[in-house]
């Protein structure tokens, strides 16, 4: 923590003098660092995080905050070596009655914002499974390369699913064409956006963080928001009423949940690969 402490002190180019952990997340370590300025921030680390692994989620939260859409941490500071992340701090709050439905517009707001293709320009991989962000024109090209062929490859890989199951997710790919829905441009997307990764902040705010930016089918953050729950009905009222979806979106729900589905059987095995399979019994 020393260490750290010295590196984020020397980045925003002051003196650290208290740094406390926090709880929750899955790979990194987080603290509210205390500056001597009065300024606190938001810190995290990984002893062995591979390059590019905080700059990828800098660049991410950079390009969401550019919209203007949604309240995103500020990057303060981002290093690879020492990796390190520093954002803003978000001092928490709770929700108002208008919370949910602000979010929903600012959702949709997000995703007007667009993307330049499905995908990432800049390639940079998501997560710590390191899928593909190959830039394509149209989703469905981008779904099966980016997500469901080189998932099917890892799940294999660590015998996360059946044979069956691998099989499934790799017709899935082949047919996505005909599954997809109507063609509609890349929507500048979260791309992890579960109830974990809002805050809510003073002022009942919602504050999105931990994203796996690209650009994708705007059906994909409103799937994975359903997959966990944690998010009201006025949340999905409001984003339908300033960014109606296209028809048939409620039987495309398993189709877009697959992704995240085989990604949690891969890492965390359990029921994800039963509800992996459940998914795709719904599209084959």
């Amino acid at each position: 923590m020393t260490d750290l402490a010295t590196a984020v002190g020397h980045a925003l180019g002051t003196d650290v003098v208290g740094l406390s952990r926090l709880g929750g997340g899955d790979v990194a370590d987080a603290f509210r660092a205390e500056l001597s300025d009065g300024r606190s921030v938001f810190a995290k680390t990984h002893a062995s995080a591979p390059p590019g692994f905080f700059t990828t989620e800098a660049s991410g939260l950079s390009w969401l905050r550019e919209a203007g859409a949604l309240a995103i941490p500020e990057v303060l500071a981002v290093c690879d070596d020492p990796a390190f992340l520093v954002l803003e701090w978000i001092e928490p709050g709770r929700p108002r009655a208008s919370t949910e439905a602000e979010l929903g517009r600012g959702l949709a707001a997000l995703h007007a914002a667009g993307a330049p293709a499905f995908g990432r320009e800049d390639r940079r991989t998501t997560g710590s499974r390191r899928l593909p962000n190959e830039p394509y024109e149209s989703f469905a090209e981008a779904y099966a390369r980016n997500r469901l062929l080189p998932l099917a490859k890892l799940a294999s890989e660590a015998g996360a699913l059946p044979a069956g199951s691998v099989r499934d997710l790799e017709r899935v790919a082949a047919r996505l064409p005909e599954l997809a829905g109507p063609e509609e441009p890349p929507a500048r997307l979260h791309g992890d956006l579960w109830a974990g990764n809002r805050v809510i902040g003073r002022g009942g705010t919602s504050w999105l963080l931990d994203p796996a930016a690209h650009g994708g089918h705007r059906e994909f953050d409103l799937a994975m928001m359903r997959l966990f729950g944690g998010f009201g009905d006025d949340c999905f009222a409001a984003y339908a009423e300033a960014a109606p979806l296209s028809p048939g979106w409620e039987e495309r729900i398993p189709l877009h949940q697959l992704a995240p589905l085989a990604v949690h059987a891969i890492k965390f095995g359990g029921g994800y690969a039963g509800a992996t399979r459940r998914a795709l019994d719904a599209l084959v």
